[in-house]
């Protein structure tokens, strides 16, 4: 059973009335010096097969990767491995373990602890993503990231020290244990990060927000799955417009709609079809065309869509757009006070898919890692999947919008652009090369 400290939770909801920053807390990197020796890193993952999660972040730690163009290694050693559900038919953990030498542990304490009694990592990799696990009464698959953040917690407990811990995508399908995670990271002084690789994909048209802007109304569309492709949705939106004047204040409502209850929000001005359909066509020879009745022009599943209607405190409005069945489709879109034109942009994922997304991100983990310093808010995470439970909330309670009080928190934005892709790998692992199979980041070696 999951408990909540008492005193945490008093500090968390004072700090909820003011700007709340963990990343920018000076005791965050708190934590024993690091050592002189490559970084050693234990990877918690729920399943590791061809494509998932845990192949397409870890095969950026093993092998060097592209990083702007540039062959980079990660500088650090994966000397632990811990796998809660192993595919039948399709698993790569034992294989890969074999080939780069790396144990399998049966409990996440022995991975860290690398068979001993104390921790002997210094970072940890919690990929909580794919597996066989039960869906809630929302439809929602329970991934046991929190279980495995208290494991991995209990170790640090026992040790008397943290080191720095990523965990993929959101914090957990539930608000209250995001709530706990944020607070335990707080006390022990954990530096802690989270989120999506998107919002560190190439943007196409490069587009930062300029410093200071007012923000009227921002949109994010994907082309993916419900819930779990909203996530990524929403953290592209969030990425952008936590850029905006005073940073982020929170949230105050969010409602999920789909059908025809979208087009008809539109017309009542909820949100603006001009401003998604700028989006839309961001994209140099991507334009969909009319996006009422829009159909994705390729065989597969046509997702029904919907849309995730968003108040902000401070009186912006937020889209997230679901439209035809493109799993590689991130578009952005915003309106700024007094310019007539919207600016937007898309999120270009390179080669194979989504892939490739996982170099930057893997990038990001690894400064994590050296630097003992989120590159950029875990908040920004927190937020979304707050933001993501009352999404879900309001689809199961038949689009009723949902008040979100506890969501009015604000946070700082970080300039994260020296984690992002701009474009220098996409000259090297081109549209026309092959997706290579097994532990490959791809691509040749620049002559």
């Amino acid at each position: 059973m999951h408990t909540e400290s008492q005193f945490n939770r008093r500090e968390w909801l004072a700090a909820t009335a003011g700007t709340l920053s963990l990343a920018a807390c000076p005791v965050l990197g708190t934590v024993n010096a690091a050592p002189a020796q490559r970084p050693r890193v234990a990877a918690i993952v729920t399943e590791f097969f061809y494509r998932s999660h845990a192949h397409v972040i870890l095969e950026n730690f093993l092998k060097p990767y592209y990083f702007n163009g540039k062959l980079t290694d990660s500088g650090m050693d994966v000397v632990s491995l811990y796998v809660d559900q192993f595919v039948a038919g399709k698993d790569m953990a034992r294989d890969v373990a074999k080939q780069f030498k790396i144990p399998i542990y049966s409990t996440i304490a022995e991975a860290l602890q690398v068979g001993g009694k104390e921790l002997a990592v210094d970072g940890v990799l919690s990929i909580g993503e794919h597996g066989s696990y039960p869906s809630n009464e929302r439809g929602v698959t329970m991934y046991p990231r929190k279980r495995f953040f208290d494991e991995i917690v209990s170790v640090f407990r026992k040790s008397g020290r943290s080191v720095p811990l990523f965990n993929d995508k959101h914090l957990s399908y539930r608000w209250d244990w995001s709530a706990e995670m944020m607070d335990v990271a707080g006390e022990l002084k954990i530096p802690f990060m989270a989120g999506s690789s998107v919002p560190l994909a190439q943007r196409r048209p490069a587009l930062e927000i300029p410093p200071g802007s007012v923000m009227e109304e921002a949109i994010s569309i994907h082309g993916g799955p419900i819930e779990i492709y909203d996530f990524h949705g929403l953290e592209v939106l969030q990425a952008m417009v936590e850029s905006r004047r005073g940073g982020e204040t929170g949230v105050s409502e969010i409602q999920l709609i789909e059908g025809d209850a979208v087009w008809k929000a539109a017309e009542e001005g909820r949100w603006s079809l001009p401003l998604a359909e700028a989006a839309m066509k961001a994209d140099p020879g991507k334009d969909v065309g009319p996006l009422k009745g829009f159909v994705e022009p390729k065989d597969g599943k046509q997702y029904p869509v919907h849309a995730i209607l968003i108040k902000y405190r401070d009186g912006l409005r937020g889209t997230i757009l679901r439209v035809g069945n493109n799993h590689t489709r991130w578009k952005f879109a915003c309106r700024l006070a007094g310019k007539p034109e919207p600016l937007a942009t898309s999120f270009y994922v390179g080669p194979w898919e989504n892939r490739n997304l996982f170099k930057a991100l893997s990038h990001a983990i690894q400064a994590l890692i050296r630097d003992k310093r989120a590159p950029y808010p875990v908040e920004r995470t927190h937020l979304v999947t707050g933001m993501l439970a009352a999404a879900m909330d309001s689809n199961f309670e038949k689009h009723r919008p949902v008040k979100t009080p506890h969501l009015e928190f604000a946070y700082q934005p970080i300039d994260y652009r020296a984690m992002r892709e701009m474009g220098e790998t996409w000259k090297i692992i081109t549209e026309d090369m092959p997706q290579p199979k097994g532990i490959d980041p791809g691509g040749p070696a620049r002559t």
